[in-house]
């Protein structure tokens, strides 16, 4: 991916980036929860453990580690990004992001999460809405301004 002319982007601020998470919750929950049932039964929701076993730790750790990481390396974007029209790039350059980088942020994330969610929520104040696992890599979260979608246009001549 060549690097962008930062004239025709602009960085995505909280709301669409939590459109965006919550969009990839839900496509992760749809393949996890059916998966969790079918091996460990209704008993896995009265649990109180933090993992049940070693399939819900593959499950609800591997699995989503490596779908993100895979469309983050592949794509600089999950499905929920792609939805808002987001895309991940090198903070310094405008271009794709390292392998590494892109680690450095997904384990971000837990930093960020730890102090109740306070990283996550830098996103509403920070100048560049960058979070502190964007931070922590050296990444932001651009997309093309005005959005995907066109611009409205009326035809005088045409009156209905």
């Amino acid at each position: 991916m060549q690097p962008h002319e930062s004239t025709e982007l602009e960085y995505v601020g909280f709301w669409a980036r939590t459109g965006a998470a919550l969009i990839d919750s839900i496509l992760v929950m749809i393949v996890a929860l059916p998966l969790l049932y079918a091996i460990y039964g209704a008993a896995y929701w009265d649990s109180t453990a933090m993992v049940i076993g070693p399939a819900d730790f593959v499950i609800n750790w591997l699995l989503p580690a490596a779908f993100v990481l895979a469309l983050w390396i592949k794509l600089s974007a999950t499905p929920g990004k792609m939805a808002v029209g987001a895309i991940i790039v090198d903070a310094r350059t405008g271009g794709k992001p390292s392998t590494r980088q892109f680690i450095i942020r997904y384990l971000g994330y837990y930093v960020s999460m730890i102090p109740l969610l306070l990283g996550i929520l830098w996103v509403g104040f920070d100048a560049r809405k960058q979070g502190w696992h964007d931070k922590m890599a050296g990444t932001v979260v651009v997309r093309r301004k005005g959005g995907a979608t066109q611009p409205v246009k009326f035809d005088a001549t045409d009156r209905a």
